[in-house]
């Protein structure tokens, strides 16, 4: 019975989700909720719920910090040199600017943010793909890695999701897999040198390279209202303190959420000292970090009930007996081939709080530890996968400020991520973080 009621609730929520019949909030809360109601647990759904909040309390606030953190040093500015120094490095030769493109998308997606990556590394390097007549499907495809393989970060939408719905600490899942994302991203900067190396030969056989000063450089100017927020004099303090913060949250020295507490207060101080800029910069961020939030809370609610009514273990001892012992052992790996076209099928909410959970019960069940099958997951559902999939905002963001249809995008890019994922996987067997 509880592993019937169970699927039904899954179900229903993807189902709901993914025709957007109610949005992942609303869905996450009230399906489960109406599921223990009819299971018979009554006022206990309640205590469920509750479980579900306090764990997943501490991931939550480390996103919202984690938001205002690095949107205080990208008002301040702590990205422009970096930013300028890679047009200047990259001038007007193809090869360079690929890879100053795979770059800058990494570099920029430090925030976690699909939408503010693309609408930086785009517009930064569009005016040069468009002078050399380099194709536009190239940088969006660059850009679409970069960021795809950036996104595996603690604080990034995936590793996020596949903590809160494990109940572990999210450092617990991304610190193992540190050297496989390093594995990914030399993998991307290799693609786009060698889709550079394409460009080059395609150019130079049609005669487009002909007159071209490869030692220009290509400048970008900032607003006035930009340019009031910026303080240059503090680059190196901001990178000093983006060092430190995220060295404290690796290493282990201090709890994520404390970390990004106590580098957001120290971001203000340093960088807009009065009380009024600071509740200016607050403000400028806090709708980000408000709607990531509410959904994680959610979660927590939906991931609670699921596991303190048993509907789970339920379902996961269901499935175990149609899963031979061969097949488990060999799980992660599968979910970590399969992750980036997953992105297809499932949005993030539906696949790391639906799906994910009752794979790593299957697992746990055959005595795996279930924070490997969170570690697949974030190797390419939603991370290497989220900007091709059509069930993201950032795809079609990334694809209307390239002028690519999404077809042609998604033809050209999508062979290139799996690749990235399917490399990244086996990166994972190979420094055992997956058994094989």
């Amino acid at each position: 019975m509880l592993a019937l009621l169970g699927l039904g609730t899954i179900v229903l929520l993807l189902v709901s989700i993914m025709t957007n019949k109610l949005s992942p909030l609303v869905a996450l809360i009230t399906i489960p909720l109406i599921a223990a109601l009819v299971g018979g647990f009554g006022f206990e759904s309640a205590g469920f719920m509750i479980a579900g909040l306090k764990k997943i309390a501490p991931v939550a606030v480390m996103f919202v910090f984690a938001i205002v953190f690095f949107g205080i040093l990208s008002d301040a500015g702590m990205m422009d040199p970096i930013i300028d120094r890679i047009l200047k490095v990259v001038g007007m030769r193809p090869s360079r600017i690929t890879v100053g493109t795979a770059l800058l998308a990494t570099v920029v997606h430090l925030d976690g943010s699909g939408a503010v990556t693309f609408l930086v590394t785009i517009p930064a390097m569009l005016p040069l793909y468009d002078r050399l007549k380099m194709r536009r499907v190239v940088l969006a495809a660059i850009a679409a890695m970069a960021a795809g393989t950036a996104n595996m970060l603690p604080w990034g939408g995936p590793t996020l999701r596949a903590a809160s719905a494990l109940h572990v600490p999210v450092t617990e899942v991304f610190n193992p897999m540190i050297t496989v994302q390093i594995i990914g991203l030399v993998t991307v900067f290799i693609i786009s040198y060698i889709l550079g190396l394409r460009e080059e030969k395609r150019l130079g056989a049609e005669g487009h390279l002909e007159g071209i000063d490869h030692t220009e450089v290509h400048t970008r100017e900032l607003t006035d209202d930009e340019k009031a927020l910026r303080r240059p004099h503090l680059f190196l303090v901001n990178v000093a303190l983006t060092l430190a913060v995220l060295g404290a949250m690796i290493s282990g020295y201090l709890p994520a959420a404390v970390s990004f507490m106590l580098g957001t207060v120290a971001a203000l101080l340093i960088n807009y000292p009065k009380p009024a800029e600071q509740k200016t910069r607050i403000d400028a961020h806090a709708k980000a970090a408000l709607m990531m939030a509410t959904i994680l809370f959610a979660a927590g609610a939906f991931t609670g009930i699921m596991r303190e009514s048993g509907m789970l273990s339920a379902m996961a001892q269901t499935a175990a007996g149609f899963v031979s012992e061969d097949f488990a052992s060999h799980m992660p790996v599968m979910v970590g081939a399969l992750s980036m076209p997953l992105s297809l099928l499932f949005d993030p909410d539906s696949y790391y709080f639906g799906v994910m959970p009752v794979i790593a019960e299957v697992y746990q069940t055959f005595g795996g530890d279930p924070v490997a099958i969170g570690q697949a997951s974030i190797i390419g559902q939603m991370t290497t996968g989220f900007p091709v999939s059509p069930l993201t905002a950032s795809t079609f963001l990334l694809i209307g400020l390239s002028g690519v249809s999404l077809g042609e995008h998604q033809r050209f890019t999508i062979p290139l991520a799996l690749a990235v994922s399917l490399i990244m996987t086996v990166g994972a067997v190979i420094v055992g973080v997956f058994p094989f």
